[in-house]
C-alpha cells in the first residue's frame, strides 16, 4: 500500500532542498527514446517537429509510467544576440534511406563555410556524423564569425505550453550548459581526442572558446531565471570522464560556480547532470558551489560513484539523484529491478534529500515492466527513514 499525499512538483522540489517528502520520488531519466518508442512513430518524425513534440512524448510516458516527471526543456526559448552571424544557411532533410534521414546544413561566409550533419534514425536518437570544426585554427575564427554578438534577448513561445505540461506532474526544467571537453567534442569532428590534444596544443584558442561558452551560459541562465523554473539543470554529460579533474577544474567549475550561485540567489534550485565517473567532481561540487542536486551518481562500470559513500560524504548538502545501471536494467527481471531499487533506497534515503533514479539514459528496449518495478518500489518501500 502506498502513502503519498503530495504531488509530484511538491515531493520533487522537497527532495531536491535536501527535505523529506512523504516517500522516496521515483524518477527513471527517460527523456528521449522511451517517450518516443511510445508514440509508436519514427523517431525522425518527433525530432524534425521539434519544439514541444517531444514534450508531449514525455508527458504522455510519465502519465504512462506513473513517474515522478522530471520535465526538461531546451526548446521552450530562443535568444537572440546583438550581432547575428554573417552566413548564408542552407539546410537540407535527405529522404528516408537505411531506417535514417540525414539533416545537412552548410554556413557560407566571405571567409569560408563551416558545414554539419545530424543522422536521424527511425528509432534511435540523432546523432552528429559531421561536426562543424574539422580543422580548429582554420575554422575557429569562422565559428566566432558564425556564432555573432553576446546575448541581449530572449522569446519565450513555447515556455507555457511546456509549463502547464508539466503541472504538477512533476518538476519543470529549463537547461543549460556550461564549458568543458564534453562540449568542445561535440563541435569537433575528431570528438574527444581532438579536444583533449587542443586544450594543450592550443591553450589559447580553447580559452577563448570557454569564455565564449561562459559568456552564453551565464547570459541564458539569467534569462531562464527571470522565467521562474522550478529548478535549473546544467547540463555537462561526461564532463569528468571526458577529460581529467585539472581541464574540469580549469574550464567548466568557474561557470558552474557562477550559475549556482545565480540560482541560490534568485531562490531557485539547481541540479547537474553529467554520467559517467563523478567523484573527482563531487569534491568539487560539493565544497565550492551553490548546488542543490547531483545526478545520476553511475556505479561502476559505467562511473565510479558507491551511492552508500556519496551520501556519507556529500548527501548533508547535496541532493542525490540515480543511480540503477542503465545497461543492466535492459536484462534485468522485474523482480530484479525492484531489489536494486530498494538497495538504492537503503543506500541513500536516510534523512531525506534521495531521488531514485537510473544511472543515465535508459535504453530503448528497457521492459516496460522493470520501470514498473522501480515505480511500484518507491511507492511501496520508499519510506524515509
Amino acid at each position: 500500500m502506498g502513502f503519498s499525499n503530495m504531488t509530484s512538483k511538491e515531493r520533487l522540489l522537497t527532495a531536491i532542498r535536501g527535505g523529506i517528502p512523504d516517500r522516496v520520488p521515483c524518477t527513471p531519466d527517460f527523456s528521449n527514446m522511451i517517450p518516443c518508442r511510445l508514440t509508436g512513430r519514427p523517431f525522425w518524425e518527433i525530432y524534425l517537429e521539434g519544439n514541444t513534440a517531444l514534450y508531449r512524448a514525455y508527458a504522455k510516458a510519465v502519465e504512462y509510467f506513473g513517474i515522478d516527471g522530471w520535465f526538461t526543456s531546451s526548446s521552450a526559448m530562443t535568444f537572440q544576440r546583438e550581432r547575428e552571424g554573417d552566413a548564408r544557411v542552407t539546410r537540407s532533410v535527405g529522404e528516408p534511406k537505411n531506417r535514417r534521414v540525414a539533416v545537412r546544413t552548410t554556413y557560407e561566409m566571405a571567409e569560408g563555410s563551416l558545414s554539419e550533419e545530424t543522422a536521424l534514425r527511425v528509432a534511435d536518437s540523432p546523432a552528429a556524423t559531421e561536426k562543424l570544426i574539422k580543422d580548429l585554427e582554420r575554422d575557429f575564427p569562422l565559428y566566432k564569425k558564425l556564432r555573432g554578438g553576446d546575448i541581449v534577448s530572449c522569446k519565450a513561445p513555447y515556455l507555457e505550453e511546456q509549463r502547464a505540461l508539466c503541472g504538477d506532474r512533476g518538476i519543470f526544467c529549463l537547461q543549460v550548459g556550461y564549458p568543458g571537453v564534453q562540449t568542445f567534442c561535440g563541435l569537433m569532428d575528431g570528438g574527444v581526442a581532438d579536444a583533449i590534444y587542443a586544450c594543450y596544443d592550443h591553450e589559447d584558442i580553447m580559452d577563448e572558446w570557454a569564455e565564449l561558452i561562459d559568456r552564453d551560459s551565464v547570459r541564458m541562465a539569467d534569462m531562464m531565471l527571470d522565467h521562474r523554473p522550478d529548478v535549473l539543470l546544467l547540463g555537462g554529460s561526461g564532463t569528468l570522464t571526458l577529460a581529467n579533474p585539472q581541464l574540469v577544474r580549469r574550464y567548466a567549475l568557474p561557470t558552474i560556480k557562477k550559475l549556482t550561485r545565480m540560482c541560490r540567489e534568485a531562490g531557485i534550485p539547481s541540479m547537474l547532470h553529467s554520467c559517467g565517473k563523478s567523484m573527482a567532481f563531487l569534491k568539487m561540487l560539493y565544497e565550492e558551489t551553490d548546488l542543490n542536486c547531483i545526478n545520476p551518481l553511475e556505479a561502476p562500470p559505467m562511473g565510479d560513484a558507491d551511492l552508500a559513500e556519496v551520501k556519507r560524504l556529500y548527501g548533508d548538502k547535496l541532493c542525490l539523484m540515480g543511480n540503477l545501471n542503465t545497461t543492466k536494467m535492459l536484462f534485468m527481471t522485474a523482480e530484479e529491478a525492484g531489489k536494486a531499487s530498494r538497495d538504492a533506497i537503503d543506500a541513500a534515503g536516510n534523512g531525506g534529500g534521495f531521488i531514485l533514479s537510473t544511472g543515465d539514459q535508459l535504453g530503448r528496449d528497457t521492459p516496460d515492466e522493470n520501470i514498473f518495478a522501480m515505480v511500484n518500489t518507491a511507492k511501496t518501500y520508499g519510506r524515509y527513514r
